[in-house]
């Protein structure tokens, strides 16, 4: 997704079927749900700077934002598991998602 995220948006959309269409893809609609969909972005909203969910306050949900940060936050055991389970969630999809590979 971070190397080539309109790619991936469309990707994602075509899926969903919902593709995006010529016109869309010209008037930059694309690039306009990447930024919306930024960390950065969401970051920055108001209703994601106050609030809570529960015990845990809006903020607790973003981090860095930065490839390989979850190795900060879980085990390596943890994350083998996360990746079978991701693995298995996305068999048949047509996606793929390489941890080892995005942290790099």
């Amino acid at each position: 997704m971070l190397r080539n995220p309109e790619s991936n948006v469309k990707k994602l959309a075509e899926f969903m079927g919902c593709a995006f269409s010529v016109q869309e893809e010209a008037t930059g609609v694309v690039q306009d749900i990447v930024e919306l969909c930024s960390l950065e972005s969401l970051k920055n909203m108001d209703v994601n700077k106050s609030g809570s969910h529960g015990p845990l306050a809006h903020e607790s949900f973003f981090r860095k934002g930065v490839p390989g940060d979850w190795s900060n936050h879980i085990t390596p055991a943890m994350a083998e598991r996360l990746d079978k389970i991701v693995e298995d969630a996305l068999q048949g999809s047509g996606f793929t998602f390489d941890v080892r590979e995005a942290s790099a």
